[in-house]
């Protein structure tokens, strides 16, 4: 296509949002909404996905050795459990350190089994896959010199399917979202196109091509999507950095920490100006599209 073209197209596709600026004003303000509806979930659906990560991640598997292992066998089962297929990390504790967190839990009153500890060595294991913990710790299980192995039983595998649940669910409604936009912009376009229905059937009856015909109208779309979803980026880059700066230092809790605002901000606005030029073009496309049936 030539440059000269191609600065027509873009002329007036630019003088049409003029020449129909109500329509032009209702379609922004339905690429505003739904967008900015879009892009608060997928704030909410990131840092909630952060969180199920970071608690996927502090899952672990405590291994208690038999007290009476004596430190060559503890050695020999410590090497043995960071060769074991899907062993991430392995953490030892010896058993003072094991008797001083008991006595930091439950009081001085434990002290006395400082002259004579019960207890065993300890190692702290986690999975690769935190998905795999159980089959890790059953593994583990069946090695010599083990006393115990802890790994919340039962609940670890509802704790995985309840974050599960929560993704699909989030992916789910992001989904339904962003249709739910589609079809109400292609709706609020279409009926900008209806209403130039007869400058359509003209351009085509003097031999205008379909691509010259619906470039404009494509392009558009491009100026719709990029309006609509300005809006929305300056909303949620304001509200998150001021969310963040006011937040992030009370969240005194490791698990619970929101993504940092750089790039998360910068991705979050890029995935709005995609969608944004996406469902505009989009709808253009489709419904410029019946009218080149003549």
């Amino acid at each position: 296509m030539k440059a000269r073209t191609m600065g027509r197209h873009l002329r007036e596709s630019l003088k049409s949002l003029g020449r129909n600026s109500w329509m032009t004003f209702a379609s922004v303000s339905a690429v505003t909404v739904t967008l900015l509806l879009v892009g608060v979930f997928i704030v909410i659906m990131m840092n909630l996905n952060q969180l199920a990560e970071n608690i996927e991640n502090d899952v672990e598997i405590k291994v208690v050795m038999e007290p009476a292992t004596d430190a060559e066998a503890v050695k020999a089962l410590e090497n043995k459990v960071r060769k074991t297929p899907g062993v991430k990390e392995v953490i030892h504790a010896t058993k003072d350190e094991e008797l001083d967190k008991m006595i930091k839990s439950f009081g001085d009153e434990l002290n006395l089994y400082k002259q004579s500890n019960p207890l065993g060595d300890a190692l702290y294991v986690k999975a690769t896959d935190p998905h795999k913990t159980a089959e890790v710790a059953e593994k583990i299980n069946t090695y010599d010199n083990i006393y115990q192995v802890v790994y919340g039983e039962g609940k670890i595998e509802k704790l995985f399917n309840v974050l599960n649940m929560s993704r699909n669910i989030g992916i789910v409604l992001i989904l339904a979202l962003l249709f739910t936009a589609m079809f109400l912009i292609s709706n609020t376009i279409r009926l900008t196109i209806v209403a130039r229905g007869r400058e359509i059937e003209i351009m085509k009856l003097v031999g205008a091509t379909n691509s010259f015909v619906r470039i404009p109208f494509v392009l558009e779309g491009v100026w719709l999507g990029v309006l609509g979803s300005i809006i929305p980026m300056v909303v949620i880059s304001i509200s998150y950095n001021e969310l963040y700066t006011q937040w992030q230092p009370r969240l005194q809790n490791e698990l619970f920490q929101l993504l940092n605002t750089t790039p998360f901000i910068l991705q979050v606005n890029g995935l709005l100006l995609f969608m944004g030029v996406f469902i505009g073009v989009w709808g253009s496309f489709m419904s410029v599209r019946k009218f080149l049936r003549v």
